[in-house]
């Protein structure tokens, strides 16, 4: 294996400086290549890299690496850094071999990716055809992500418009994400909801008519709906998507609501009609439910209850696209208390997004269900490709809440959020509660909003002096509120969530 001394993020900025140097392909038909690098890390330390087009037009970087590049030499054991998704099994033209497959003949143990490629004939299939093959897979930082979709912005928009040639389409998928992708028995395009599919072609700017045989093929090549014997039959993610009643088909599907009010009274409410109305279904019952926010001011209502609702609706998307939809003995669920909203979704972050990279918003972009994913793009429903963290974080930061918190209680990951910044303070546990003086209670509500705390920090957020905050940063740790980082002067603090 390469030297322990490997730097992951140098090699990353690496495989980005080389993408730079990608030659583009002539083409007459104005499809734009996707700029790509990638470095190979061999066992001894050396490093080699190639770009997209280095030595022929139109070759993929990993190819020119593997390949073109090394062509007869041992590659295990090492480490291979590309910016975009290796392509999967049958995604090239036969009898080209993709990318993924030559990375597991090659026998390379570990594989770090900067993006998922939106091309549907590979979104997650190459990444998925390597985990399968025994590869570890890690993604890029978020913020090289970020650097990468930027250059290849007019390659990601055509390819998110492409969906899938037709003739693409119709091969033998090697690789399956999960069985959602296949065809419902005893279904027909009537089972869609015509309200759902005209908000789908109004906002996504679709000009074919809903029912039209252009508008059945546009879902087709989006793995909505397959041609089996001449008839048009709904895919498990069409149903999803759209199904008048899709717990008929998938008992799994839908969102469940409950507002717990004060004396005991509860609201429930199930969304179980097609999933893309469900975020705005559920923001236009809590809006009704709860007209006023908690909070100390009346002048701050307004702006933190907006934040609030902004938030719900984020993590209600999340949850749709995102959940691991082959757990069927569960659902999406949304809980409001007097301090709370909770949005719970069935399965761990889809590898390698780690539960530990949720919990501090810095997860890099990656979506466990392409095909939901797309839809709900757009509709305007869920950012492009990530999992809407980062705004998720800022946007609390904003309207100065507590930061959202993930945690896990099997089988759901659960989103916490709080309707104030006293509800931090006020949803601890009791008997930790009762070991917090006033001060102290102050002082932890204020902190709540932050990432990282120091003495500084925490003297700014609350006004106390030094020897005080130091005091109160101590018990913190003693209560298991915060978990202490470095020593001496380089000392931090950040929340146990």
């Amino acid at each position: 294996m390469p030297s322990k001394n490997l730097n992951p993020r140098k090699m990353m900025e690496l495989a980005i400086a080389v993408m730079l140097d990608s030659v583009p392909e002539p083409r007459d038909d104005g499809k734009a290549g996707p700029k790509v690098g990638a470095v190979l890390v061999k066992p001894d330390g050396t490093v080699e890299t190639a770009c997209r087009g280095e030595l022929r037009h139109g070759d993929h970087a990993e190819f020119t690496l593997l390949e073109r590049k090394n062509r007869g030499n041992r590659l295990d054991g090492s480490i291979l850094f590309s910016t975009l998704e290796p392509c999967a099994p049958r995604a090239r033209n036969f009898p080209k071999l993709g990318c993924a497959k030559r990375i597991v003949l090659a026998r390379i143990p570990e594989v770090y990716v900067g993006i998922e490629d939106p091309d549907p004939t590979i979104d997650r299939k190459g990444i998925k055809y390597l985990q399968d093959n025994g590869i570890t897979v890690h993604m890029f930082d978020r913020d090289l992500q970020e650097q990468i979709r930027d250059t290849n912005k007019d390659f990601i928009a055509q390819a998110l418009e492409r969906a899938a040639a037709a003739e693409e389409g119709k091969k033998p998928r090697s690789i399956s994400l999960t069985p959602l992708e296949d065809t419902f028995v005893r279904t027909v395009p009537d089972d869609f909801s015509t309200e759902a599919l005209e908000q789908y072609r109004k906002v996504a700017g679709i000009e074919d008519a809903v029912g039209s045989l252009a508008f059945h093929r546009r879902l087709a090549l989006q793995g909505l709906l397959k041609e089996e014997g001449g008839r048009w039959i709904p895919t498990g993610f069409g149903l999803l998507l759209f199904g008048k009643e899709p717990r008929l088909h998938m008992p799994q599907a839908g969102l469940l609501g409950t507002i717990h009010f004060a004396a005991g009274r509860e609201e429930p409410r199930d969304f179980d009609g097609p999933q893309v109305l469900a975020p705005d279904q559920a923001l236009r019952w809590l809006r009704d439910k709860l007209p006023d926010p908690v909070d100390r001011t009346e002048a701050r209502r307004k702006p933190v209850n907006e934040a609030l609702f902004e938030l719900a609706r984020e993590g209600i998307v999340n949850a749709l696209v995102h959940r691991d939809y082959e757990i069927v003995g569960a659902k999406c669920q949304l809980t409001v208390t007097a301090e709370t909203i909770t949005v719970k979704s069935p399965g761990l972050p889809p590898a390698p997004i780690t539960l530990e990279q949720m919990q501090s918003f810095s997860a890099p972009m990656l979506s466990r269900n392409p095909t939901l994913h797309f839809v709900f793009s757009q509709m305007d429903l869920a950012e492009e490709r990530g999992l809407g963290l980062k705004s998720m974080k800022q946007r609390a930061e904003q309207a100065g809440l507590p930061r959202p918190a993930y945690t896990w209680k099997d089988p759901y990951l659960v989103l916490t959020l709080y309707r104030s910044a006293e509800s931090a303070a006020r949803t601890l546990k009791p008997e930790i509660l009762e070991g917090l003086n006033d001060d102290e209670r102050t002082g932890w509500q204020q902190i709540t909003t932050l990432e990282v705390i120091t003495k500084a920090t925490y003297a700014g957020a609350t006004g106390y002096d030094p020897r005080k905050g130091q005091r109160h940063l101590k018990r913190f740790v003693e209560l298991g509120l915060l978990r202490r980082l470095g020593s001496g002067k380089a000392t931090s603090y950040e929340i146990v969530r």
